[in-house]
């Protein structure tokens, strides 16, 4: 499924006006570069923990509760789950994910959150899949909501995390 192309190709088209119209979306909401791969959010990045058992990506505000998307497998499983903080579900039973160009929706299921007033949308994915592969390539995934696309850019220096995490869940 690739949502919205006319917006995918208006980012290399006129990077400054999609700028403009992503950054009056939401404060979290990263901005294009030149190049087409987004820029990080001042504060947010990709945190890898590598436990034995579950290793997990997450994206988030360092030291907080801040955490919009967390990545986790069984080590070796192929899968990956993924667990997406939402203010309500709103009817939406499924992420849609975006890295480079190539997009999938994953069907989930609603959780009650317990670090936030919210809930999770839960998903699983395989490490195979060629959206996943793009992420441990670039280390940047966009949440699609509707026609509203949230971007999760690694900061600089951290790019690396997503192809350690997915070598891990292989």
């Amino acid at each position: 499924m690739r949502p919205a192309r006319w917006l995918t190709a208006a980012a290399f088209i006129a990077p400054l006006a999609l700028t403009a119209a992503l950054g009056a979306c939401a404060p979290n909401v990263a901005p294009l570069n030149l190049s087409g791969a987004p820029k990080p959010v001042a504060g947010y990045d990709w945190f890898l923990n590598e436990d034995p058992d579950e290793p997990r990506l997450s994206y988030g505000l360092a030291q907080s509760d801040d955490v919009p998307l967390s990545l986790m497998c069984a080590p070796g499983s192929g899968k990956i789950g993924l667990s997406l903080a939402a203010d309500q579900a709103n009817g939406r039973l499924a992420i849609t994910l975006e890295s480079g160009g190539d997009t999938e929706t994953y069907g989930a299921r609603v959780e009650a959150a317990d670090m936030h007033d919210g809930v999770h949308l839960i998903a699983s994915a395989p490490v195979a899949d060629p959206v996943i592969q793009r992420f441990g390539r670039l280390g940047w995934l966009a949440v699609w909501d509707g026609d509203q696309r949230a971007m999760m850019a690694a900061q600089p220096g951290s790019e690396g995390r997503a192809a350690e995490f997915l070598a891990l869940c292989r």
